[in-house]
């Protein structure tokens, strides 16, 4: 799989993030700080943070139900390990694609478009969730509201996550109860400045609007709500147990506020696995509550690799297991 202009913006912008992180770091004082830390913690932390992907699946037989019926958990799980691990190894985000295509080729019966339509559901209810987490953490009396992220103080970057938070919202509820006015306005809005792209958006807001047939189902809704804010605590958890590991003198909130930060980072282009612009949005997310620049970076460079080798190694497994290739994953023109 050849990375387009994207995948080479997002590596280049990668290493310039990881520049940044490590300039002027003493890497001998990191060094130090990893290896005293403790292993039964890091162990601990490795787990809890695998442990968001079966959760991961759970949630994918909630959005899929309304159009595929309750799947088994099996294919879920293992489509799921093999997203997650083409995306820590190949660029553009590929592994949304392989997700979706892994359980089409397992369930025959699960078309491409139905499965790949509910993973942008499946984003939405992550960003929802996780940005409203960062939200609340900024409640805590220990959350450094005057602190700034890059020139940006937390606070405002708490109030922006919450009103582009209601944005989306608005928008999606539009679109739940009122699909048909809102795809039409849509495009027509692309037809003035690209009309080759007019049906092609449509079909993506129909396909969009197909998928949110979940919520549309109160029980269902919550069922999915439910999963995903039980993922995003667990990882919260394994991000604080990482602190403990090192002995990182922040609060459990701060957990919270750091994955949301991250989940911002990531949202730009990339390089495959995010690494960079995990340890950068690491790193300036733990100086908001003091942290030292080792013990940040520590943690960032630890938490990293220990989340990204476990679900690599099983979605790789499952890869070989059912007869893929990479150029399956040529994602069509």
């Amino acid at each position: 799989m050849r990375p387009g202009w994207r995948g080479i913006l997002g590596i280049a912008l990668s290493a310039l993030l990881l520049w940044w992180t490590l300039h002027g770091e003493d890497l001998g004082a990191v060094w130090r700080v990893i290896s005293s830390s403790s292993p039964g913690l890091w162990l601990a932390c490795t787990l809890v943070a695998t442990a968001i992907f079966p959760l991961r699946a759970r949630r994918w037989q909630a959005i899929l139900a309304p159009r595929a019926g309750r799947l088994p958990l099996g294919p879920l799980w293992r489509a799921t390990a093999i997203g997650m691990m083409v995306n820590n190894v190949f660029p553009a985000r590929a592994g949304e694609f392989a997700r979706a295509f892994a359980l089409s080729r397992a369930r025959p019966d699960v078309k491409f478009t139905t499965a790949f339509a509910s993973l942008v559901v499946d984003r939405l209810f992550d960003g929802t969730v996780v940005l409203a987490m960062l939200v609340l953490a900024t409640l805590d009396p220990r959350f450094p509201a005057d602190a700034t992220v890059f020139g940006a103080s937390a606070g405002r970057i708490a109030g922006t996550a919450a009103l582009f938070l209601g944005v989306v919202l608005a928008v999606v509820s539009a679109l739940v109860f009122f699909p048909a006015p809102l795809i039409g306005f849509g495009e027509r809005l692309v037809r003035m400045v690209w009309a080759a792209g007019a049906p092609k958006v449509r079909a993506l807001l129909e396909a969009f609007a197909e998928g949110l047939a979940v919520v549309r189902e109160p029980a269902l809704a919550f069922e999915v709500l439910f999963w995903t804010v039980l993922h995003w605590i667990v990882n919260g958890l394994a991000f604080y147990l990482g602190f403990l590991a090192l002995g990182l003198d922040a609060p459990l909130s701060a957990a919270f506020f750091l994955q949301g930060l991250i989940a911002i980072g990531v949202a730009v282009p990339s390089s495959p696995g995010f690494f960079g612009v995990f340890e950068a949005a690491a790193k300036a997310g733990l100086a908001l509550y003091a942290v030292p620049s080792s013990l940040a970076i520590s943690w960032g460079l630890g938490f990293h690799i220990l989340s990204f080798i476990p679900i690599t190694v099983i979605g790789a497994w499952y890869f070989t297991r059912m007869h893929l290739h990479v150029s399956d994953l040529a994602v069509p023109g």
